[in-house]
């Protein structure tokens, strides 16, 4: 019987030709004014293979600081060592405006690029997502101004964040340039885009899956949890003691295995548990098993 496992080898960011890790490592927590402490995150990713980066222009406020914040600290990163810019695939999105919540207007993409380049201190984004759909903004209106950010070289390749399959097609439908990557809540506990046609969609139109909060917004790292969050984690305790691997190494591995290539975006602000992270290429999986950690969080058998 054949193993399932998750493979290290790059990846290539949908269409574009752009080689990604088959980890990325994310800035949502990315926080502080120490830019020594903040480099040695960004090395300690790059040590641990992690070669795709992805903030966003609203990382801040979560953290109690400003909207811009954690690009701007990459920026500073950046300032006080530029070759580390050209060893990574910098991602950022744009999209939700404080107040508002949502602004995918013509006028406000070309706005939000322009302000986290500012901020990053470059001249180009490798991707360039819409963080959440704005459903004001026809995909024409969208499609408009992100073919004017690949024109201008300001950014290399597109993709979508919390985007239905439906919103997708009607997004490429217009566009010029085409859409590389979408990037879904996926986990052992978020298991939406298995059934909601995202994964179909990716693997039939070629774009690369970004999961954020694989560990289930940090629930699978917790030292216990209840009724199927507790069941899911006992499946991973016992895979993780059969690899010697931590359990987040295992809940990565349950998400990178599936045949769209997910990419996990490992949200740890710790050096050391980024590196954990690569443990995560070590686990083996049966089919059995994989399904018995789905079946536990869906609460239910599959029929």
């Amino acid at each position: 019987m054949s193993e399932l496992f998750f493979d290290q080898g790059p990846r290539t960011l949908g269409s574009s030709g752009i080689s990604v890790s088959p980890l990325a490592w994310g800035m949502w927590r990315f926080r502080g004014t120490d830019v020594t402490a903040a480099a040695r995150l960004v090395n300690a990713a790059l040590d641990a293979g992690i070669t795709l980066f992805d903030t966003a222009d609203i990382y801040g406020p979560d953290n109690d600081e400003p909207f811009g914040a954690a690009e701007a600290l990459l920026g500073r990163v950046f300032a006080a060592d530029p070759g580390l810019r050209g060893r990574m695939v910098l991602a950022s999105k744009g999209g939700i405006r404080m107040g508002v919540p949502y602004d995918s207007s013509a006028g406000y993409i070309a706005e939000a690029v322009e302000a986290s380049l500012t901020r990053l201190g470059v001249d180009t984004l490798d991707l360039w997502q819409i963080h959440r759909p704005d459903l004001l903004a026809h995909p024409a209106e969208v499609a408009r101004a992100l073919d004017a950010l690949v024109a201008s070289g300001k950014v290399r390749a597109l993709g979508v964040s919390n985007y239905t399959a439906a919103q997708i097609a009607a997004l490429q439908r217009y566009l010029k340039a085409p859409l590389v990557s979408v990037q879904p809540e996926f986990s052992a506990l978020a298991t939406a885009p298995l059934f909601d046609r995202i994964m179909d969609t990716a693997m039939g139109h070629g774009l690369t899956v970004l999961a954020w909060s694989p560990l289930g917004q940090g629930r699978l790292a917790a030292p216990v949890g209840e009724g199927r969050v507790a069941d899911v984690i006992a499946l991973l305790d016992a895979k993780a003691a059969e690899a010697g691997v931590s359990r987040t190494a295992v809940a990565y591995s349950w998400v990178g295995v599936h045949p769209a290539k997910p990419i996990p975006i490992v949200g740890t602000q710790n050096a050391g548990r980024i590196a954990e992270a690569a443990d995560a290429f070590k686990v083996r999986w049966s089919r059995a098993e994989w399904y018995a950690v789905l079946q536990a969080s869906m609460g239910e058998k599959l029929p």
